[in-house]
């Protein structure tokens, strides 16, 4: 099988969708043309949300790019794809959850803790993660981007894997001191620490689903301004991704283009005391799909 990945890059005239094989970066609208295989182009949120007719054509394209030039030195990708909705698993490691004091009850009497994130909170790679002055605890977690590219209500666990088109990096930026609240009986407010703009940068490019292969043996992590703050495997998790996919079909129909953020392994700001400054550098990264790096603009903290 030919591994691929889908990005989307900025170019003077616009965004452009681009198909990587190997090392090599390609318009995909320029390599669909000249292959034969016009039909599968377009831009890649549009591909995800039609993927099972896509699907095919596009690993026959791969196919037939593998070991030739792309032709695109260094392109600058922008995030691959707009998420129709954005789901974020809460305390889904067991290291992350002690690290953050959480009390968990045992996976055979919960659920999964899901949240939603704003799709205006999404920036792609190098864009500037921009810390509002009403936050001083701006933090990182690191997570396995899940993409589906089909819809599905009241999904079993075992049907689940099905749903999913792919994968990508996902960097749920969270304000700590802004997800606790005291003038109100519900201590957690996750929209107003999780959805300031700019909040959720995503990519750098999405891979297929069989191009990665087992979803819950995946190295990942997360580095601010070179060190090392998450290391953790995705075989951590408490729910797995299945049992993610098939509890949130319980409660609404998931749609192609949907994006779940699976959960984030200990390492955390929080955890440390340690919170994001002005001018630090994230990098965050996934075996298999690549290094997703942010700087961050937060003129009312002190500089790194």
């Amino acid at each position: 099988m030919t591994r691929f990945a889908l990005a989307t890059r900025a170019t003077p005239e616009g965004a452009r969708p681009t198909i990587r094989v190997g090392d090599a970066f390609h318009d995909l609208h320029a390599a669909a043309d000249a292959h034969g295989f016009a039909a599968v182009a377009g831009d890649v949120s549009a591909i995800i949300r039609d993927w099972d007719a896509r699907r095919e054509g596009l690993f026959a394209l791969a196919r037939a790019l593998d070991g030739t030039a792309g032709g695109i030195e260094a392109p600058a990708l922008a995030a691959p794809f707009e998420p129709r909705r954005i789901f974020a698993a809460a305390s889904n490691f067991i290291e992350h959850a002690d690290e953050m004091k959480t009390k968990l009850a045992a996976k055979a009497e919960s659920e999964p803790y899901i949240f939603l994130k704003t799709v205006e909170s999404v920036v792609g790679p190098n864009e500037t993660v921009v810390v509002p002055p009403q936050v001083s605890r701006p933090d990182w977690e690191v997570e396995l981007g899940v993409v589906l590219g089909r819809a599905g209500k009241h999904v079993a666990a075992a049907d689940a894997h099905d749903l999913i088109a792919g994968y990508t990096i996902v960097n749920d930026v969270s304000a700590r001191d802004r997800t606790r609240r005291s003038d109100f009986p519900f201590s957690h407010d996750w929209f107003r620490g999780k959805s300031f703009d700019s909040f959720t940068p995503l990519g750098p490019v999405f891979v297929p689903r069989d191009c990665l292969g087992d979803p819950h043996d995946i190295r990942l992590g997360l580095k601010v301004n070179g060190e090392a703050m998450q290391d953790g495997n995705t075989s951590e998790m408490i729910f797995n991704i299945y049992e993610q996919i098939a509890y949130l079909s319980t409660i609404l129909e998931l749609r192609a283009g949907d994006l779940i953020a699976s959960g984030t392994p200990a390492g955390v700001g929080m955890g440390r005391g340690v919170f994001l400054k002005d001018g630090d550098v994230m990098d965050a990264w996934v075996e298999g799909i690549g290094e997703l790096r942010n700087p961050v603009s937060a003129p009312h903290l002190p500089r790194a």
